[in-house]
């Protein structure tokens, strides 16, 4: 029975989330954290990390370690299988259809209509995990906020966007400041 959650809960995953990995984090969170209750929002935010710092697309590198957490190696190749299934797909059928028909004018409006939509997504998950680290006790009360985790955000922040650093750098740098603020605190 856990098989099959994993793989049709992927399989979810890997069929809506369109816009990549990123526009995948809303879709992965509800699956995991709302739908199952398999991780909590602390875990799913530590799970997101791990995804973006491992080799290759983050829904997969998610379903892989979900799938093994739950159920070993056979739940990550089940869950695995889950999200790419849909891929293997619609892939192949819509390069075709893109290929045939790029230039018309219908192609063009659907493009341009998800566009919005996948913002939304991103954004829907980057909130998500930011509330999650700035407000570890799930309440929105100034008390309760996670200054070092707001610092170091703010932080990698400005890197990333205003000095163009390497973003590898700068997660091996927040990491070992949040580390280094933890062992003095």
């Amino acid at each position: 029975m856990i098989y099959l959650q994993l793989f049709f809960s992927f399989l979810q995953v890997g069929l809506f989330s369109i816009g990549g990995g990123y526009a995948a984090m809303p879709l992965i969170q509800n699956q995991i954290v709302d739908t199952h209750s398999w991780m909590t929002m602390s875990e799913f935010t530590d799970l997101i990390t791990i995804a973006e710092m491992t080799p290759g697309p983050i829904a997969v590198n998610s379903a892989t370690f979900v799938g093994i957490r739950i159920a070993g190696i056979a739940g990550a190749i089940t869950a695995t299988l889950g999200c790419i299934f849909p891929s293997l797909i619609i892939v192949p059928l819509l390069a075709y259809i893109y290929y045939h028909y790029k230039g018309t004018s219908v192609i063009q409006n659907v493009l341009s209509s998800l566009r919005p939509a996948v913002v939304a997504l991103i954004a829907s998950a980057g909130v998500s995990i930011l509330l999650t680290v700035l407000f570890a006790e799930k309440e929105l009360a100034a008390e309760h906020v996670n200054w070092a985790g707001a610092a170091i955000f703010l932080a990698a922040f400005a890197l990333l966007r205003k000095l163009k650093w390497n973003p590898v750098l700068v997660m091996a740098l927040c990491g070992i400041s949040y580390l280094g603020i933890n062992l003095i605190i």
